[in-house]
């Protein structure tokens, strides 16, 4: 199987909406967003054992705060995202990166990349998705064996947390129950440890690091 996404694949993805059109290029000015992000990249390079030959995939990648710190420790990175705004703010980020970078700009809920990643790491995008276990089959589908998958997210919380419309469909996660989800999945060595905290005037939100591989 080869190795390296579909280049028929950059065509842009159907969209009703940009959620982020509007906020794309201050996305990086919120301070407690760079330092969340800072956190859980520090947990999955506690967690994962990277090394420079490594094509990971970044779901999620947005204006790719999360994949420019990971870079150092890998050869290459596929960015997907649906917002053409925040692959904009990648792109102009892309001459100064560590390692090697992909974008592709589509939706992984009703599109496929073909070819396998050494592992797949995303930060705070699993609740804009509707089929949370379709997306963790998809995952196991997407990751080679001995791989692995790194995803970041809000716990459970009470729907305080978006002030705004953004695609969301669920409040946070259940610990136990995206472990579960995951498992059903067909991942293995399924690890939920805590990654952040991003405080708020509305309240203080964890932010848990599920990390699985994939046998």
């Amino acid at each position: 199987m080869q190795n390296h996404p579909n280049q028929n694949q950059h065509a842009e993805a159907p969209m009703s909406k940009d959620f982020f059109a509007h906020k794309a290029h201050t996305y990086e000015q919120s301070p407690d967003r760079v330092d969340n992000v800072s956190n859980i990249a520090n947990t999955i390079l506690d967690k994962a054992k990277l090394d420079t030959s490594m094509h990971l995939l970044d779901f999620g990648s947005g204006t790719g705060l999360l994949l420019e710190r990971i870079a150092p420790h890998v050869k290459k990175i596929t960015a997907v995202d649906i917002s053409p705004s925040m692959n904009r703010q990648l792109a102009e980020k892309q001459s100064s990166l560590a390692c090697e970078l992909e974008i592709l700009q589509l939706d992984l809920e009703s599109q496929t990349i073909e070819g396998q990643f050494d592992g797949i790491i995303s930060s705070m995008t699993m609740h804009h998705v509707r089929d949370v276990g379709a997306m963790f089959c998809r995952f196991h589908e997407m990751v080679k064996p001995g791989g692995f998958i790194a995803i970041a997210d809000l716990d459970k919380e009470d729907g305080s947390f978006h002030t705004e419309d953004t695609g969301v469909f669920h409040f946070g996660f259940d610990r136990d129950e995206i472990a579960s989800v995951a498992t059903q999945a067909g991942f293995e060595n399924v690890e939920v440890v805590s990654a952040s905290m991003i405080e708020r005037e509305t309240g203080d939100y964890p932010v848990f690091l599920l990390i699985a591989s994939r046998p």
